[in-house]
């Protein structure tokens, strides 16, 4: 698996690739603009989990 972002990398404002909760069977990923940053731990296996401007939450798998 690629390394994965940790959370000093992700900003507001910022367009990633999120895997959402029903996705991560499929590694189906979904792109968006970071609204808030849920995860309050530097660092998270499965990605720091996000809000994205759409409403949609996951787990940031890459920054675009």
């Amino acid at each position: 698996m690629e390394n994965i972002p940790t959370r000093d990398k992700i900003k507001i404002g910022i367009t990633v690739s999120i895997v959402q909760k029903q996705d991560q069977r499929t590694g189906k990923l979904t792109d968006g603009i970071v609204k808030r940053i849920l995860t309050s731990s530097s660092f998270h296996p499965h990605g720091i989990k996000v809000e994205l401007e759409s409403g949609k939450v996951g787990r940031v798998q890459k920054i675009l």
